[in-house]
């Protein structure tokens, strides 16, 4: 099979942390490489190392295979610009990867161009057919599962899973990182966008994920986290996913600093107190999960300040807490285990 290798749109967002997510999420951390950027806003600057173009011609000298959108629009549909860099990309013989909610496959023009051309769609966050309710096999299965959880949205839910995962399989551990989200699916090359399935089998296709992760040979589950328990908007798929997946420990991840819910400035964030315990309340009651440590992302502090924020949070939570991308993986990754066997020990004792 020959190398995929991505050319990444990300068109005025290819400087924006959080628009541009998926952009970065993939330069980092997916297998295959990403060769270029197109975004006409930066010409000549980087992303993460990757050379940004104006153009998709410009970026066919890269010899790219498939065209990943590396964006998030306003409501998750292309904006009327896109079609024409859509329909460049197909034009030269490039696949598409992409993870907005607007799907390409249904797009009669697209998809017609796409066949012409020997080219395939790929809508990440399309959701398989026939899923169901849980079954109760997310109880049976024998891997253990720890499942990230945030105080807030795009704060680094799916960074600390992927990080985790490469410390646990760096110690000869078989680990699974289970992508649940657009841009984790564009990672690890398969996955479930579970806030694009149907309310009712939210749960369900977590189950379906954690068992397919076991199946590919995890005995230590890594599960992308969604959402957030405190987001007004997006509380739901948390919920979801928490109940599906049966975590055995919880990773609370958090914006050091951050007091309010970013886009609702009404809503304050609990406490990281209050959040170990609302997490803690919500488990699965078969599967009472604990949180087992703190992950800080402090990319916007210094040095000095990082270390700060992380001792305060250990302090007001008496849990291990580090930024995992800043100062590595591996205590962040001792807490998990032990709070997995803690979990373990604990139930086997009350059966």
């Amino acid at each position: 099979m020959s190398e995929k290798r991505y050319l990444i749109l990300a068109e005025g967002r290819s400087g924006d942390p959080h628009y541009g997510k998926t952009a970065r999420g993939v330069i980092r951390y997916a297998p295959d490489p990403s060769v270029v950027v197109v975004d006409s806003t930066r010409p000549g600057q980087t992303l993460d190392g990757i050379p940004v173009v104006a153009t998709v011609a410009e970026a066919l000298a890269f010899e790219p295979t498939t065209a990943l959108v590396g964006v998030a629009t306003q409501g998750g549909r292309f904006p009327p610009a896109w079609r024409e860099l859509l329909k460049t990309c197909i034009e030269a013989g490039l696949d598409i990867e992409n993870g907005l909610h607007e799907f390409l496959v249904d797009d009669p023009e697209l998809a017609a161009l796409a066949q012409r051309h020997g080219v395939e769609l790929r809508d990440l966050r399309r959701p398989p057919t026939g899923l169901d309710v849980p079954t109760g096999e997310n109880l049976r299965i024998s891997a253990k599962v720890a499942l990230t959880v945030g105080s807030d949205c795009a704060i680094g839910k799916k960074t600390v899973a992927l990080e985790l995962d490469l410390e646990a399989r760096r110690r000869g551990l078989r680990s699974v990182f289970v992508p649940t989200g657009q841009t984790g699916i564009a990672i690890a090359g398969w996955g479930i966008a579970v806030d694009a399935v149907v309310s009712d089998f939210l749960a369900g296709a977590a189950e379906r994920l954690v068992v397919e992760g076991h199946k590919r040979g995890g005995e230590l589950l890594l599960v992308e986290g969604q959402g957030s328990l405190s987001h007004p908007a997006y509380s739901g798929v948390t919920l979801g996913l928490v109940h599906g997946s049966a975590p055995h420990a919880f990773v609370l991840c958090h914006r050091a600093g951050a007091t309010r819910i970013e886009g609702y400035p009404d809503h304050p964030l609990p406490s990281l107190r209050e959040l170990v315990e609302l997490h803690e309340a919500i488990a699965l009651p078969l599967r009472p999960a604990r949180v087992a440590c703190i992950a800080l992302n402090t990319a916007h502090l210094d040095e000095a300040e990082a270390r700060n924020a992380i001792a305060s949070a250990q302090a007001q939570t008496g849990l291990p807490a580090d930024d995992p991308v800043r100062f590595g993986a591996g205590p962040l990754v001792d807490a998990v285990l032990t709070a997995i066997e803690t979990q373990v020990v604990a139930q086997a004792a009350d059966h």
